[in-house]
């Protein structure tokens, strides 16, 4: 009670929980869609809101289990999400798409 007494008495910020403040830095990070071009020219899509990890990740063969059987040739494109939510649409998307529309 004495953080909320204080906050009204200051008109501050509301206190906020460990939680709360987690979602709050996930929502504010960007967040990338990529697609990667495979050995055996099949592209892979993936989300991931740290793009030079993830494909260093994927290039020491810890990344999906695709990518490990199909070694990488090079990084197609990306596009930038705002969050996570905004990110997987269009890779949902563009899982579904065939390979000739990829």
């Amino acid at each position: 009670m004495t953080a909320l007494r204080e906050w009204s008495k200051n008109r501050l910020m509301p206190p906020s929980s460990p939680r709360s403040r987690a979602a709050r830095e996930r929502a504010a990070k960007r967040w990338y869609v990529y697609m990667i071009l495979c050995h055996s020219y099949a592209i892979y899509t993936g989300v991931a809101p740290d793009l030079a990890a993830r494909y260093a990740r994927h290039l020491a063969d810890t990344g999906a289990g695709c990518t490990r059987a199909n070694p990488l040739r090079r990084l197609l494109t990306r596009f930038v999400g705002a969050n996570q939510s905004v990110a997987g649409k269009p890779e949902v998307a563009i899982r579904r798409l065939s390979a000739a529309e990829k």
